[in-house]
């Protein structure tokens, strides 16, 4: 899937000589957490979030460093950190030059950039002009909209296990596992295998069977289901 396939296209922006009480009233109004900034051009130039409002003199929040960092700091980062505590306008307290995507990208790269920079939200470009904004509720939705939920279940046991080996086989992690399928249930190998096992149709349910050997000593840990069924046993 591409950018142009999640995004939001009806976007809420203001502009560089909006106040920032109107912008914080808009973004509370449609209950979102950031707005892009753009000129008289509509051009996209900045980008103002629910973080830019936490360091403000009328919360008495603003940032206090000590004397010796305002040293090192010096009159310029001062009087930056300044103006972001008591600026009026959105361009006075938005972040300029930010990251964008392109319409055409993968939705990868998107969460790269998320991840990366710790960002919620990335204006979308195409030849230079904003046609929409992609957040994580945007990969949420389609998540939601794309994972498979209802499975089919007329694959027989042997189609199953087929599946379910052949999946394995492309994890590093997963080592020489022996799978039983019987009426469409799943008996396992451990909390990673259940991942693999969820995402093949026709599988109905998961039994943990699995026994694990500290190497060291030699002692044997039994699933947590072979154990609620011993001690059932044994009561």
């Amino acid at each position: 899937m591409k950018v142009k396939d999640v995004m939001s296209r009806n976007v809420i922006c203001v502009h560089t000589d909006d106040s920032i009480l109107a912008a914080a009233r808009l973004m509370l109004q449609n209950r979102i957490s950031g707005l892009p900034v753009i000129d008289k051009d509509n051009e996209l130039i900045g980008i103002v979030t629910e973080g830019d409002f936490l360091r403000r003199g009328e919360l008495g929040t603003p940032r206090r460093s000590p004397k010796w960092l305002e040293f090192i700091l010096g009159p310029g980062r001062l009087a930056e950190e300044y103006v972001h505590t008591a600026g009026r306008k959105v361009d006075e307290i938005m972040t300029t030059d930010p990251f964008t995507v392109d319409e055409d990208d993968s939705l990868e790269k998107v969460v790269e950039l998320m991840e990366r920079h710790h960002i919620k939200r990335l204006p979308v470009i195409r030849r230079g002009r904003m046609v929409g904004i992609i957040s994580r509720a945007n990969l949420m939705h389609a998540l939601a909209m794309l994972a498979p939920d209802a499975r089919s279940t007329s694959s027989t046991d042997t189609e199953i296990r087929d599946d379910i080996t052949a999946a394995l086989a492309k994890q590093d992690w997963a080592g020489r596992v022996n799978v039983v399928v019987r009426n469409g249930v799943v008996e396992r190998e451990r909390q990673a295998l259940i991942v693999v096992a969820e995402n093949v149709p026709g599988v109905k349910g998961i039994r943990d069977h699995v026994v694990w050997v500290e190497p060291m000593s030699g002692m044997a840990f039994p699933s947590a289901e072979d154990e609620a069924k011993e001690r059932a046993a044994t009561a």
